[in-house]
């Protein structure tokens, strides 16, 4: 059997076992002519302990109309504004400070997410973060 050919990498940024054939799902999904229900039950059911928090998915889109899917967790600002508390991230990163975080709580965001980071190690996990965190404005504390 031929290896299926890819026509499509979808990225979607969903809540949590809160999916429905609504937009950005169904209009997602339905410009591919995809069953949506074919994702949106197992997702909600894959996600359902997140529930309340977005998710990232990517969705693979193959030649014969058919799928795959992986849920990545939430996004990294996400877990950011969640450790240190905040509503949202610095519009003027640069000159308003919106907090501080810890090199304990980036590492342990680190870990959560180190097998989707583009890092050899720890430590240059543990970089990535504390990156994402500058650019929302957030100072990164040394200690």
């Amino acid at each position: 059997m031929a290896e299926k050919k890819v026509i499509g990498n979808l990225k979607l940024r969903i809540p949590a076992g809160r999916a429905t054939a609504g937009p950005p799902v169904g209009s997602t999904l339905g410009q591919w002519g995809l069953n949506m229900m074919d994702f949106i039950n197992p997702f909600n059911e894959a996600t359902k302990d997140l529930m309340g928090k977005d998710v990232i998915v990517h969705i693979r889109v193959f030649d014969d109309r058919s799928f795959d899917w992986k849920s990545l967790g939430q996004p990294v600002d996400d877990l950011i504004r969640e450790a240190i508390k905040i509503q949202k991230g610095s519009g003027k990163p640069n000159t308003d400070k919106v907090g501080k975080i810890t090199k304990a709580q980036l590492q342990e965001i680190a870990e959560k997410k180190m097998d989707q980071l583009n890092a050899v190690d720890i430590e240059g996990a543990i970089k990535i973060i504390a990156g994402t965190a500058r650019s929302m404005g957030v100072t990164v504390e040394d200690a």
